[in-house]
Formats: structure tokens, sequence, C-alpha cells
């Protein structure tokens, strides 16, 4: 009698998992809003390829330059704000990883269950801009250490001199045909180009180092003082590596949604990231006071890898290698930025959305070439990205983790008349705890005590997250 309930039981579980199905099916055969989850079929992402890549994401001339710049914090200062911002923030890359291994779906689909569907296309324009951002700082820190190539072989002027933009265009250029050609030739050649990248640049980083320590030591290192008007405070050197590291939240489950295995999504990205920004933020803080020390005085602007590798003396060989390196940070936020795209324009191919990302982001990397200035342009990218980040990653996780338990189907996040349709297709709450986000970061990221300690950014991201549980748990009641 006992197995014959648990029979039936299990007979209807399978007849209501097929209609489950069909209903799905249907759905999503008649939605505009349709996406393909990445099927088991496709999942062939080892620990080791999801690893490579963020630590190749993180292992590179972008989170070298922010070292620099978190070298006003000091030695000690830098490595803590590198361990506080980066620790946290990836807890949130493991939990965005997770979702994207349950659904199948990148994070700018994902961000439909938070802010709609129709609504999901802000968050998803800000992680275009985000990645397109990401691409250029990255592009454009490549064309400086080709730029140096050029001026060695043809005498061109190098940047900041008269003639230098030449130099730099060309670099920019080459750097985009580039990543067109590891486009054209498939998700296989972006793992091969990481794989090669990863065993370069730690080699490179250890080259770097023991470069570094022939002129100055440890100990000399970390009781540098930088003069006053230059230095960081601890909680501004946090917001800037939150900022960063926080941008690859938005690209998490981009990428493991390629893998089959949960360990594989949660640990992975978390370590690989967490190894990358670390020891490439400690190298670019290292190099930057190193140069601040031998030359007799502090400039923000010496964090540019390729400007710290001449001083240094590391000639051709670093110079390609920085290149090596922006290609396999670019092969993540050109794909990240391709996945936010297709989310707005379903009808675009993903190969199309690939080139189009990088068309935009050459072009965007011509602005520090209008502005004057490469660390200006990248410490207002920074501020843009923190403040709008966090709030819109606390929005998600609290939705996907607390709302709804873990839990969307692929009907639900496809269905132009379910619950993620929410009103017209927004989340009006999701909406109003963003615009509150931004407005609290504000107000408070440039007060002494938030500066001094812990920064704005995961202040922020408390509030919002207790803003949008209450005002979604209200607003569930009095729609009952």
């Amino acid at each position: 009698m006992h197995n014959s309930a648990i029979l039936k039981k299990t007979i209807i579980d399978i007849k209501r998992k097929q209609n489950v199905n069909i209903l799905e099916e249907t759905i999503l055969n008649n939605s505009k809003y349709a996406f393909k989850p990445i099927p088991d079929s496709e999942r062939n992402m080892t620990y080791w390829d999801m690893f490579a890549t963020w630590f190749g994401a993180n292992a590179n001339n972008g989170t070298w330059f922010i070292g620099g710049v978190i070298a006003a914090c000091g030695l000690i200062g830098g490595l803590g704000a590198t361990l506080v911002g980066g620790l946290v923030a990836y807890i949130f890359l493991s939990m965005m990883g997770y979702a994207g291994y349950e659904t199948g779906a990148s994070t700018t689909v994902l961000s439909r269950g938070s802010f709609g569907i129709r609504g999901s296309i802000i968050p998803t324009l800000i992680n275009i801009t985000l990645f397109l951002g990401w691409t250029a700082v990255n592009t454009f820190i490549a064309a400086t250490s080709l730029a140096f190539i050029f001026h060695s072989f043809f005498g061109w002027a190098l940047f900041g001199h008269p003639g230098g933009n030449f130099g730099i265009i060309v670099g920019i250029l080459v750097m985009s045909v580039l990543h067109i050609f590891s486009i054209i030739a498939g998700q296989r050649s972006v793992q091969l180009v990481e794989r090669i990248g990863v065993i370069l640049v730690i080699i490179f980083v250890v080259l770097e180092t023991i470069v570094v320590f022939k002129n100055v030591s440890l100990s000399d290192l970390a009781h540098y003082r930088l003069p006053a008007n230059e230095k960081m405070p601890f909680g501004v050197g946090v917001d800037t590596i939150a900022a960063a590291s926080l941008g690859w939240v938005m690209g998490g489950a981009d990428f493991t949604r390629f893998t089959r295995k949960k360990h594989i999504a949660i640990s992975a990205p978390y370590w690989g990231a967490m190894l990358g920004l670390l020891s490439f933020t400690l190298i670019g803080i290292c190099t930057t006071i190193s140069v601040a020390m031998t030359s007799g005085a502090y400039d923000a602007n010496n964090s540019d890898p390729s400007i710290i590798a001449n001083k240094l003396g590391l000639g051709f060989i670093a110079m390609i290698v920085i290149v090596l390196t922006s290609m396999t940070a670019n092969a993540v936020n050109i794909q990240a930025g391709a996945s936010a795209f297709k989310n707005v324009f379903h009808k675009v191919s993903f190969n199309n959305s690939l080139m189009i990302i990088t068309i935009l982001s050459m072009l965007l990397t011509l602005v520090p070439l209008i502005s004057g200035s490469f660390l200006a342009s990248f410490i207002a990218f920074l501020d843009y990205t923190g403040m709008l980040l966090g709030p819109i990653i606390a929005i998600m996780i609290v939705d996907y983790f607390i709302l709804n338990r873990n839990h969307y189907t692929v009907a639900d996040l496809s269905d132009g008349n379910g619950k993620l349709w929410y009103h017209d297709g927004f989340n009006l709450v999701a909406l109003a705890s963003l615009i509150i986000g931004v407005i609290f970061y504000l107000l408070i990221k440039n007060l002494n005590v938030i500066k001094d300690t812990i920064g704005a950014t995961f202040i922020t991201m408390a509030v919002v997250a207790i803003i949008y549980y209450l005002g979604s748990k209200l607003f569930d009641k009095a729609d009952k």
C-alpha cells in the first residue's frame, strides 16, 4: 500500500512536470522576451576554465592601475582596502554565479526577476556601459604599451607629448582588431587565450616583483609616507576596490551558466577573482610607490602599467605581456557586455552583439584623448560604477535569495503576462530602491567618518537591501 502511494505520487509529479514543461515551451515560443537557457550539453567549463577566466579577469592592467591609484593609501592601507573590498564584493559574485548555474540565464536576464521584464532594461543599459568602460580602460593601457613599442621602432611621439595621440590611436585600432579576431575564432579560442594569458601574467608578476625589490625593500615600501595632499583615506580606497570588484558581479552568471557543477559556480569565480585582484593591486601599489621613492616625487599618473614598466626598464617583452593581459580581461568584458546587449536587442545575434560591443568600446577608448587625462577619466568611471552597482546588486540578491528563495523559472523570466511583469513590465519598488540608494550614496560618500572608515558602497548596499525587502513586503500585502 505504501509503495503504491509512492508510485502514484511519482506519476502525478511526472505529469505535473510534463505540464509545466509544456507551459514553459508555449510561453517561450510565443514571447518576444524569450531567451535560451544554457543546456547541459553546452555546459563544458571545468574548474580550471572558470578559475582561469576570473583570475584573468582581474590579473590585468586595469587592476594594476587600480593598485596604483590606491597606493595613495600606503602599502598597508592599500592592502587592507583590497582585502576588505574584494573579500566582501566577491561573496556577491559567488551568489550571482550560483543563480546563473541554477537558471542557465545571464545576469541581465536574471535582473528581470527584481526589476521587471521591461524594467530590466535599466540595469542592462548600466551593465553595457560598465563593460564598455572596462574594455576601454584595458584597451587604452594596452594601446599605451603599443605606443612605447612604436616609439622604440618608429620614433613616434608618446602620449602627453606633441603628436603623441597618433601612436595611441594606432594602438587602439590594433587592439580592436585583435579583439575582433578573438571573437571570430569563437569561445574555445577565448578560453585558450585566457589559459595562456594567465600563465604569462604570473611570470610577468614574478619578474616585476624581482625588479621592484632590487630597488627598494618591503620595509621601505611599508614606511613610505605620501605627501599630505596626495594621501587617500582608507574608506575611499575600499570604495575604489568595491566599485571595480562589483563590476564583475554583474557578469557572474554569464559564465557560471556554462558549468554543470554547483561548487564550480560558487567557488572558482570567488578564488579566481580574489587572487587576481590581490596579486595585481599589490604589484600596482608596490611599483607606484617604488617609482615615487626612486624618482623622489609621487605622481598618481605613474599608476599606468605601461609607464611603470618603461620607468623600471622592463622593455619590449613587458609591453607585449601587457597587451596579452588586456586581451584576457577584455574577453570577459566583451562577452558580458554582449550578453547585456542581447537583453535589450533580442533579435541581434550573440556574435553580432560581440562585434557591436567591440566597436563601441573602441570609440569609448578615445575619451581620454579628448579629456587629456586617462587618470581623471578612470576615477570618474569608478565613481559612476560605485554609485549604481551597489544598489542594483543588493536588489537582485535580496529578490533571488530571500523573496524568491533561489527560484526563477525560464517561463517566469520570459512571460509578458506572468508574475515578473509587475506594473506594465516595471517593478516600481526596485526602481524606487535604486533611486534612494544612489541619493543615499551621494549624500554619505564625502562624509569624513565614511571616508576614513568603511566607505559608502557596502553601507549603501545594506540600506538598499532593507528598503527593497520591506517595500516588497508592503506592496505584496497591499496587492492582496
